[in-house]
């Protein structure tokens, strides 16, 4: 884990099943890194501010709930 992810608070989706089937998000300078909680040391995704606002959209319309 790099010493930038270190030091980044990072928040655990709030719909986690307590089982570490979930989703940890991060806001950076530039944009949102998004992690896996049961596997911390692996590599990160980041998202562009636009990039992560385009991905809550198309959740927020329901666009993956079928995958």
């Amino acid at each position: 884990m790099s010493e930038r992810e270190t030091a980044t608070v990072w928040i655990k989706s709030s719909r986690s099943d307590g089982q570490g089937n979930c989703v940890e998000v991060a806001l950076l300078g530039g944009g949102v890194a998004a992690r896996d909680t049961k596997d911390r040391e692996r590599a990160t995704l980041s998202f562009s501010p636009q990039q992560w606002q385009a991905f809550i959209r198309s959740t927020a319309r329901g666009r993956f709930d079928r995958m």
